[in-house]
């Protein structure tokens, strides 16, 4: 354990910031699954509707820092072309 006030400060601060981390990626990732769960079931209207809040959510992390640029890109664009090849 840390001895020097600033640096017990730091773990305080760095554990809250993880747990906000893991919170947020948390839900990115149930967003996810819940499109690709729609799109195996071959309901495209709830496929899109998930899409749309999957989006919103993913570019949400990506704003507060927790994704990088091009992975927000990656996992929307995954997700896109996972709905848009339904049938």
């Amino acid at each position: 354990m840390a001895n020097i006030k600033s640096a017990k400060k730091r773990i305080l601060v760095n554990r809250t910031k993880a747990d906000r981390n893991k919170a947020i990626k948390s839900g990115v990732k149930t967003a996810m699954k819940k499109v690709f769960s729609a799109v195996e079931a071959g309901d495209k209207a709830v496929a899109q509707a998930e899409l749309a809040a999957a989006t919103k959510t993913i570019e949400m992390a990506g704003s507060k820092g927790v994704y990088h640029k091009n992975n927000v890109a990656r996992k929307v664009a995954r997700i896109s072309k996972a709905v848009n090849e339904m049938a």
